[in-house]
């Protein structure tokens, strides 16, 4: 991320410092301080604060958050707590005017998502949501291969993403806004929903447990329909042994296959020569003769990358981030796109048995 000296560095407030912010949000501030400087931090337990306190010695301390959000000195509001209480903070942060950075899903049900959008207007659109997958390099990749002609007619688009892991936080508990359908399947959807070149009429659903600890989902299958011929299978799994993973996206079409391992900016077609033409031949009602009726078919694999220069990552997402807030530029990620994705992943959970 390319450093921005000639406006001066976004004042955060942070709030919910947990694995998430320590993983995802923190590493950012900490490596671009021209860009992002931690002014306010919040949370109830005093040694995470206290890791903050030693790269933001000036930072003021909170445990809780509305006395965070009398502070006038903040331009960005990072919201990084529980899926439950992502609505109910945003929309704290919101109506004291504050641009505002929510951790997918934006909120658990519709109805939520939909204050948020409203107070977001009242707030002159200051509500950014921060979905990873359509920041990553395989789906961006994926993205530019949907036009490649080499695949031919595309009639299937397939998305896993897969781990081993018996996971015993507030992210497997229901009541506190656990599962995968939550904490995994918006960004799986929205990338489907990105890729598939008509919105989906019919949607499939089953949700299980199968290493996690708790009492919510950590694997959920879903497929999506369109009034076209391609499909969307898109799977989160967290009871998949490490060599048997999947690749993140695979691509299919009547002349081929892409494939692309998770976070890869590379990926293979593996297709039928693209100069190499069928025959001519029509179906018959007849007897068939008694031969193989497979075709010798020159099959060719093309190793494919995502052109240079477009950004991708975390980079890309907080680089977006300070544009929007300190040049006004447009975010690439509309708030409806958010919204939709909670729709769906509400509609898993109200249609599944083991949601509920």
């Amino acid at each position: 991320m390319k450093a921005e000296y000639q406006r001066p560095p976004i004042r955060v407030a942070v709030v919910g410092l947990g694995r998430s912010f320590y993983a995802s949000h923190y590493p950012v501030f900490k490596a671009h301080p021209g860009l992002f400087k931690i002014v306010a931090a919040c949370d109830i337990i005093k040694e995470r604060r206290g890791v903050i306190a030693q790269d933001f010695p000036e930072c003021k301390m909170f445990r809780q958050f509305a006395d965070m959000l009398d502070e006038r000195d903040i331009d960005l509001v990072d919201i990084s707590t529980c899926s439950i209480d992502h609505a109910k903070h945003a929309l704290m942060a919101l109506e004291k005017g504050f641009w505002t950075l929510i951790e997918s899903p934006m909120s658990l049900v519709v109805d939520d998502a939909q204050l948020l959008r409203g107070a977001a207007l009242k707030a002159k659109n200051r509500l950014l949501v921060l979905q990873r997958g359509l920041f990553a390099p395989d789906f961006l990749l994926a993205k530019s291969m949907m036009a490649d002609p080499r695949l031919g007619e595309i009639y299937q688009v397939c998305i896993r993403r897969e781990d081993y892991i018996r996971r015993d936080d507030w992210q497997t508990v229901k009541r506190l806004g656990g599962g995968a359908a939550y904490y995994a399947m918006t960004d799986l959807i929205l990338q489907a929903l990105k890729l598939l070149p008509l919105p989906p009429i019919q949607m499939w659903s089953e949700l299980k447990r199968i290493a996690s600890l708790g009492d919510a989902e950590d694997y959920v299958h879903v497929n999506l329909k369109t009034r076209g011929q391609i499909s969307a299978d898109i799977e989160f799994n967290g009871g998949v042994l490490e060599p048997l993973r999947s690749p993140s996206f695979v691509i299919r079409g009547d002349r081929g296959t892409f494939t692309v391992s998770p976070n890869s900016p590379e990926g293979t077609l593996t297709v039928i020569d693209p100069d190499f033409k069928f025959p001519r031949r029509r179906s018959s009602v007849r007897t068939p003769e008694m031969v193989d009726m497979h075709e010798a078919v020159p099959v060719v694999s093309i190793p494919v990358s995502l052109p240079k220069g477009i950004a991708h990552g975390p980079s890309a997402f907080w680089r977006h981030v300070y544009d929007s807030v300190r040049t006004a530029a447009p975010f690439p990620l509309q708030l409806e796109d958010s919204i939709e994705a909670v729709k769906f992943a509400q509609l898993m959970k109200k249609t599944s048995p083991f949601g509920s």
